[in-house]
């Protein structure tokens, strides 16, 4: 028997529905995957019997748990081990096409003209929060498990992420990129990652409901008062220590806090790699006014990110050998130069940079 599709379509009334279906993988995406949400969505946008669209992920253990780390890796081991590899042949690889089409998708996302409602239940991450975050309506539950992990891989976040989590105030956004730890449901709505809490328990009726009912009747029967985040009653100290200007800076400050919690953070970030870690805080201390000029700044410092050795031995240790003991380029935050961040952020040649239609998409609902 013929495998299933690794995303499944569905329209039932004025309700379109888009499953990621490759649960034994968390729903990871891949390129085919992308191509096939922007094809469903292009046709969906300009459908006037369709009035919205839900996301959501098959399986019970999450929407989509990031993109095909394994194919990354293959290309960041072959770029970052040849010294003559540069800019051309980054964006050449098999990963920068997938992202080139990835970017665009999540740009097509935020600016979708039809109720688009993603369903973020189970693990959220990566790749998974870019079809997301950036949705009209977000639905978080008590299972949703929300995270940039990037760092953790010698990577940055990407997606938009940096744009999503520049906004956030107090250092919320600061410590998320830089832990890479997870957010509950209830710490997403409060980072404004996410909009509504439906119970998970609630869930199946909820997406049942809307089928039947408006968007605005659904959320009205299920959506309930999330619970009180734990984050971001960590918001004074947090605030304090992420204000520091170096990730070096970060970490003193948080293990000056004083708590076991807060040490546990600065062990948290002295662990990840330190030129990831770096890019990362200037591009959310240095925000772009919109997403599209974001992501196309992404796309420049995932293509550097490939060049840089750290990505491919992140990988190694977290998911190809596992041994957890990645051995990163520089032996402290502190080795890190300003010139070396710099590098990840200088303009591509103009025929290499990542281009998006910004013109707006047109509700043809009836």
């Amino acid at each position: 028997m013929a495998d299933e599709p690794s995303v499944l379509s569905a329209l039932d009334g004025r309700l379109a529905t888009l499953t990621l279906n490759r649960p034994r993988s968390i729903n990871a995406l891949d390129h085919p995957m992308v191509t096939a949400m922007d094809e469903l969505l292009r046709g969906w946008a300009a459908d006037g019997e369709v009035g919205a669209v839900m996301l959501a992920g098959a399986g019970e253990r999450g929407l989509c748990a990031g993109g095909d780390i394994v194919a990354i890796h293959r290309d960041a081991s072959a770029l970052s081990g040849d010294p003559a590899a540069g800019d051309a042949d980054a964006a050449g690889c098999a990963s920068a096409e997938f992202w080139r089409d990835e970017y665009r998708l999540n740009a097509d996302i935020a600016r979708y003209p039809k109720p688009y409602v993603a369903i973020m239940d189970g693990i959220v991450m990566g790749g998974g929060v870019g079809i997301s975050a950036h949705a009209n309506t977000r639905i978080v539950t008590d299972r949703t498990r929300l995270a940039m992990p990037e760092v953790g891989i010698g990577f940055v976040p990407d997606v938009g992420g940096t744009h999503l989590l520049a906004r956030v105030p107090d250092g919320l956004g600061a410590y998320a990129a830089l832990t890479a730890k997870s957010l509950s449901g209830a710490d997403a709505i409060a980072l404004g990652l996410a909009d509504h809490f439906v119970p998970a328990g609630d869930l199946g009726a909820f997406q049942r409901a809307l089928h039947t009912a408006s968007l605005d009747d659904a959320l009205a029967e299920y959506a309930q008062q999330p619970p009180e985040s734990t984050l971001a009653a960590q918001r004074n100290w947090i605030g304090t220590a992420f204000a520091a200007e170096t990730v070096a800076e970060i970490i003193e400050r948080c293990r000056s806090v004083g708590t076991e919690d807060a040490a546990k953070v600065a062990d948290t970030i002295a662990a990840k790699s330190p030129i990831a870690l770096a890019v990362t805080l200037r591009s959310l201390r240095d925000e772009k006014p919109t997403l599209e000029e974001t992501l196309a700044r992404e796309y420049r410092v995932s293509l550097r990110s490939l060049l840089n050795p750290d990505m491919a031995e992140g990988i190694r240790a977290q998911v190809i050998d596992k041994d957890r003991s990645p051995s990163w380029r520089h032996p402290d935050h502190s080795a890190v130069t300003a010139a070396e961040v710099d590098e990840f952020f200088a303009p591509l040649p103009d025929e290499l940079e990542l281009t998006i239609d910004t013109a707006p998409q047109e509700d043809s609902s009836v």
